[in-house]
């Protein structure tokens, strides 16, 4: 762990909530990143990254550094969303994909010499994956999110989860296999 965020969440473990801010400012885009490739939802995600911070605030007098602080805030968002889920009927996920103004300015702009079809097909490639993502159980949706979409190693997924590191290995093959699966009939936009 960084000595400065040592520092601050030291801070924060005897009360100066000013800190936590800054923890917040430095990691929520983590969290609400992580919350949405979850999720599948912005509105999901969002409420899921407020509820992440808080049970961070309330618990943060357990951290111990034993693990990473991300590590940390990583179960904690994944576990916000498993709940979240959970209350949903079937633990369908709300998946939105919309080109209006909002989403259109999160994107990159192409580069001017693009090809327009080239555009397209990357929208339509990134919409198809969304929606395919939304369409896992939610066990392999996750192990896949932190594995390939967020880059985590299968220790730390372990960690994360609570579970076996054979127990992550064996969710990400399934998932990975689902993905394909579900896009199996648009694997000429892939090609």
């Amino acid at each position: 762990m960084h000595t400065d965020e040592a520092l601050i969440i030291r801070r924060c473990q005897e009360g100066d909530t000013s800190s936590f801010d800054l923890l917040v400012k430095q990691y929520y885009a983590l969290v609400y990143n992580s919350a949405y490739r979850i999720m599948g939802n912005r509105e999901q995600a969002a409420d899921a990254t407020q509820q992440a911070f808080i049970r961070a605030f309330r618990s943060l007098k357990s951290f111990r550094g034993e693990a990473t602080f991300s590590t940390w805030l990583y179960r904690i968002v994944t576990n916000v969303c498993l709940d979240q889920m959970r209350q949903q009927p079937h633990g369908l996920v709300g998946l939105t994909f919309t080109d209006d103004e909002g989403e259109q300015q999160q994107r990159p702009l192409p580069a001017a010499d693009a090809d327009p079809s080239d555009t397209t097909i990357q929208h339509q490639r990134q919409r198809l994956v969304h929606e395919a993502l939304g369409q896992l159980a939610p066990q392999h949706r996750i192990v896949l999110v932190l594995y390939d979409l967020n880059g985590l190693s299968y220790e730390e997924i372990a960690a994360i989860l609570q579970v076996p590191l054979g127990t992550v290995k064996s969710r990400l093959n399934r998932a990975r296999h689902a993905l394909k699966e579900k896009l199996a009939p648009h694997l000429e936009l892939f090609e």
